[in-house]
């Protein structure tokens, strides 16, 4: 694996993580909360931190090679957006300052929001070994090279998620019809991803 293979996957895995999606819809929604964004970031890193853990290991192989199993975590993932997206659409206000935030709740949904997000699932089973060089082309064996880019990922993320969580909560903080807007588009986005995803599966 050399430099240009890694600054080229840096480069689509960023374009990804740019796409707004379901883990963009979360850390909106907990950027509008303050203290909740290291939480619900940590949360999103740690979920792609297990996905990273589990294509080290050779079991993203054994699942990509399964589509019932690939199916399965599929619609769980689609089926945990519809919920958490139909719980955001009921719920769209903002909290007010001072409301207690239980950041271990906060990170263990954000874990399973990236943990299950289809969009990761496609990186890890779909994108990520089109980077990995096997034979006598590297110097890292695969496993090395997965955890490599695993890793580039994560940190991306961070990135990402931080400074979109800090922007909505500076721009939208204030602005309280804004907020619920915003909030409510959100939910709509998980709840549109997961929705087609089961209708895509259910055709």
């Amino acid at each position: 694996m050399d430099t240009g293979t890694l600054i080229s996957f840096l480069a689509l895995d960023l374009l990804l993580v740019c796409v707004p999606g379901a883990d963009w819809a979360y850390v909106i929604s907990a950027g509008l909360r303050g203290r909740s964004v290291g939480a619900a970031v940590g949360g999103l890193v740690s979920g792609y931190a297990l996905h990273t853990a589990l294509a080290t290991a050779g079991l993203a192989v054994l699942v990509a090679g399964s589509p019932a199993l690939l199916t399965a975590l599929t619609v769980a993932g689609a089926g945990y957006l519809v919920w958490l997206g139909w719980g955001v659409l009921r719920r769209p206000g903002v909290p007010e300052e001072g409301e207690p935030v239980v950041e271990g709740r906060v990170f263990l949904r954000g874990a399973m929001i990236s943990g299950l997000n289809p969009k990761g699932l496609l990186l890890y089973l779909s994108i990520l070994p089109q980077f990995l060089v096997s034979g006598g082309g590297s110097h890292l064996p695969v496993a090395a090279q997965t955890a490599v880019l695993g890793l580039l990922h994560m940190a991306c993320c961070a990135a990402v998620y931080l400074a979109v969580g800090v922007l909505a909560r500076a721009v939208l903080g204030a602005r309280p019809a804004a907020a619920r807007a915003v909030t409510r588009t959100s939910g709509a986005a998980m709840l549109g991803i997961g929705t087609f995803l089961l209708i895509q599966h259910a055709i």
